[in-house]
């Protein structure tokens, strides 16, 4: 069995962050306050967004959620990404989500960190599907995301993300399954693979 890291926020690099208790120190204290509940709600809709946009292949969106020189470690039962870009990993998401596959993603039980005005961490929990069509393949599984992120010009923006697989299932399928609706059948890229 391949070695594996433990899943600890201590080697994930997650910190504790400010804390959330409301201050006691007048009106600015409070406005700082309810700044960083304003951000933890901002960086949960960076995320919920960057779902979206992968399983529909929005692809110009999804750019808009990275910072230009996103850092990307993705570990798999049987793979590995590690990219250093925003367009690299925008042109990969490309490739994956084509005509030919399904995708549907899901992530919830935020743990979001603000470390300071311009910079927060967060854990998530994934559950996920990914049918590859032209290869009768089914992917199932869960994974940890990792996240920093880093607010520019009031909006914040994914700098970093990792995720390992908690469990995952690769299946041969008998056959293609039977769509009565498939998105990326009319809106997803040329197939790669």
């Amino acid at each position: 069995m391949t070695e594996r890291q433990k899943l600890t926020k201590e080697n994930m690099g997650i910190t504790d962050g400010l804390a959330l208790q409301a201050s006691d120190g007048g009106i600015e204290e409070l406005r700082k306050d309810i700044q960083r509940l304003m951000d933890i709600e901002a960086i949960k809709q960076v995320k919920h967004a960057y779902f979206r946009c992968i399983d529909t292949a929005n692809l110009t969106e999804l750019g808009t959620l990275f910072h230009e020189e996103v850092k990307v470690r993705f570990k798999g039962g049987g793979y590995e990404w590690n990219l250093d870009s925003k367009q690299e990993y925008v042109d990969n998401i490309g490739m994956a989500f084509s005509r030919e596959a399904i995708g549907q993603h899901n992530a919830h039980h935020p743990e979001i960190q603000i470390l300071s005005d311009t910079e927060a961490t967060g854990l998530w929990y994934l559950a996920d599907n990914m049918w590859l069509l032209n290869h009768n393949a089914l992917t199932t599984g869960t994974a940890l995301y990792w996240d920093r992120y880093e607010k520019i010009d009031g909006k914040w923006l994914i700098k970093e993300t990792s995720y390992e697989r908690i469990y995952e299932i690769n299946q041969t399928l008998q056959e293609k399954p039977k769509l009565n609706s498939h998105y990326l059948g009319v809106h997803g890229g040329e197939p790669q693979f």
